[in-house]
């Protein structure tokens, strides 16, 4: 029994991504990289985008898996709610760009951004999935005006990722 609850142990955390780097109250590091929104290519800026207001930035691992593709749907039915809060989602994988404007289109149905995590800016938030190299770990950032992270949910079940992102945004002052 033991040696079973051993492997057992073992082979969760082969398939599990590492805890997210970044605490709350840790500065996000700035990066700029080619994101899309309906399909339309542009260089987006953290520092740039957080003048505009907090940001959620959600890491999700593939473009058109069905996790992926259901989180992307439950961002966008709650976009409003993120805009009437001040605070905008940007969705980033270790996609191309030609994927993610396709994703962009089909499946934020236009309603926000997606942009590519090049490999520094998956070291520097710490999702890179070692178990999967090419792909990144489900980890949701809310980031202040400031830069400053102040929730983090490291988990590959996505349900939870948007009621947890816009209660931390709803809970800035």
């Amino acid at each position: 029994m033991r040696k079973l609850l051993l492997g057992l142990a073992a082979a969760s955390i082969a398939v599990s991504p590492a805890s997210a780097a970044l605490k709350t109250g840790a500065m996000a590091p700035d990066f700029t990289t080619t994101g899309a929104v309906g399909g339309k290519e542009f260089k987006l800026h953290l520092a740039e985008q957080l003048k505009k207001g907090p940001v959620v930035l959600y890491f999700f691992p593939k473009a058109f898996t069905s996790g992926c593709t259901a989180e992307a749907h439950a961002f966008s039915e709650a976009i409003g709610d993120f805009k009437k809060a001040h605070a905008q989602v940007i969705g980033m994988s270790a996609d191309n760009i030609a994927t993610l404007k396709d994703f962009s289109v089909k499946e934020c149905r236009s309603a926000f951004p997606v942009a590519t995590a090049t490999p520094e800016t998956q070291k520097a938030y710490d999702v890179a999935w070692a178990a999967h190299p090419g792909i990144t770990t489900r980890t949701s950032y809310v980031i202040d005006r400031k830069g400053k992270v102040v929730m983090v949910h490291d988990d590959l079940d996505f349900s939870k990722h948007v009621a947890k992102t816009l209660a931390a945004v709803k809970a800035l002052k």
